[in-house]
């Protein structure tokens, strides 16, 4: 048997803020869920499948994401992950590798997971080939050592993972945060 009284009702609220205080005290770690499904066919561009993708490298952000309102405007199209020189760079999520080359002397990795969605991986040192399938985490690469490369390189330190969304076309695709991929986080928290 159950009884509830006014008392229970407002304790309910008190030990979650209770135990909010107490985890903020000690410290919060975050984890991510558990990977979501991927987007049933038909799913329009502009409406990227969120919590499919992983980190392509465990490092923590060292810049953020800061997405222009137009392509051509001045931004950071995506985020530089803390990596050393020689880390393997694993792909998001599956699809087929669209481009692995060389951009102005930055060496580029890029994957298509269909959709309308791409994601990019810089400076890499590629260990894929156009047109194969990738599948998620795999190892697309190493990341470069910057100081080995030439100046028209980019020189940020770690790893830069960029995504695009929409149709390949001047004006139709748009940049997007590749943090948005990854879904909520669920929060755990321990001592």
């Amino acid at each position: 048997m159950t009884t509830t009284t006014a008392n229970t009702v407002t304790t309910v609220p008190r030990l979650a803020a209770a135990l909010l205080a107490t985890a903020l005290s000690v410290g919060l770690t975050t984890v991510p869920t558990a990977a979501a499904p991927e987007s049933p066919p038909g799913t329009p561009p502009g409406s990227a499948p969120a919590g499919n993708h992983l980190r392509p490298v465990p490092g923590t952000v060292l810049a953020p994401a800061d997405i222009p309102d137009q392509n051509w405007s001045p931004g950071h199209r995506g985020v530089d992950l803390d990596a050393a020189s020689g880390a393997a760079v694993r792909a998001s999520a599956a699809g087929t590798v669209r481009f692995a080359g060389v951009v102005a002397g930055t060496p580029t990795v890029s994957v298509d997971h269909g959709g309308g969605l791409r994601t990019t991986y810089e400076p890499v040192l590629a260990q894929v080939r156009v047109g194969e399938q990738v599948g998620r985490g795999q190892i697309l690469g190493e990341l470069a050592d910057h100081a080995s490369l030439p100046g028209t390189a980019r020189r940020d330190p770690g790893l830069h993972w960029g995504a695009v969304l929409g149709p390949p076309a001047e004006d139709a695709e748009r940049y997007i945060d590749p943090m948005t991929l990854l879904g909520p986080v669920q929060v755990r928290l321990w001592r």
